[in-house]
């Protein structure tokens, strides 16, 4: 699990982390990991957006938990969402839009997929922070970790690669489905008990991961149809798109 830990903080986060091992099995245990990848990440968001909002407003504490967010990844998520959006906005046969993909600018439908999404976050979570800054954090650590347990269910065995050569290629089809209920019932449990000690209902939070990844699992569906497996970016899109259903949810009870 140690060689997994390493594999998962080195290339989802900005942490300088030495990776030992560059192999299949290790990926699959670091996208089981990934929702612990989460939680620190998470935290640190969490942290600065609560401080912030407590000295500026709501809204400027939503910013920053995104923006740290964001830096803590090397806006490597919100990528790949972009890319995303633009190769499914392109209309093409697989191999073209999984060629768009691979292109360094950024199209129209990623533009505005990305203006749409951070949007809806900030939004969220400025109606979060505007409760308490508590409650801010806990929105913050419960997308966070949302986000990364889809990295794990769109890692799942019968999900293929859509091409030969980098991450997705590397971590798809790496996740055993016992694994990823497992890891998917302890961050709900974690996030139901930090719930309970701010006062919420104990099933706020797991029902917003649930959401949350029900969303990207719709997404995740599109994509292998579309482009006949997943790529490094389809993940990043769907731990976005599980981080903006879960907030959603939670401004929407």
């Amino acid at each position: 699990m140690l060689d997994g830990l390493r594999f998962a903080f080195g290339t989802l986060s900005v942490l300088r982390v030495h990776v030992e091992r560059w192999d299949r099995p290790t990926a699959g245990r670091a996208m089981l990991a990934a929702p612990l990848v989460g939680l620190v990440l998470g935290g640190a968001a969490a942290g600065a957006g609560a401080l912030v909002a407590l000295r500026g407003g709501a809204l400027l504490g939503a910013v920053a938990a995104v923006a740290v967010l964001a830096g803590l990844t090397r806006g490597l998520h919100l990528d790949g969402l972009a890319d995303v959006a633009d190769g499914l906005g392109s209309g093409r046969p697989a191999e073209d839009a999984l060629r768009i993909m691979k292109q360094s600018d950024i199209g129209p439908f990623g533009v505005l997929t990305l203006l749409l999404v951070l949007l809806a976050q900030i939004a969220a979570l400025s109606e979060a922070f505007s409760a308490s800054a508590g409650r801010g954090a806990l929105a913050v650590l419960t997308a966070a970790v949302t986000a990364r347990c889809a990295l794990t269910w769109g890692c799942l065995r019968p999900v293929p690669a859509a091409r030969p050569g980098g991450l997705g290629a590397m971590v798809a089809g790496t996740v055993p489905v016992g694994g990823a209920l497992a890891v998917t019932a302890g961050s709900a449990l974690a996030l139901a008990l930090a719930g309970a000690a701010e006062g919420w209902s104990t099933l706020r939070q797991p029902v917003a991961l649930a959401v949350g990844l029900g969303c990207a699992w719709l997404l995740l569906r599109r994509c292998v149809r579309r482009f006949d497996g997943i790529t490094g970016d389809v993940l990043g899109a769907l731990a976005e798109t599980a981080a903006t259903g879960a907030l959603l949810a939670l401004a929407l009870d």
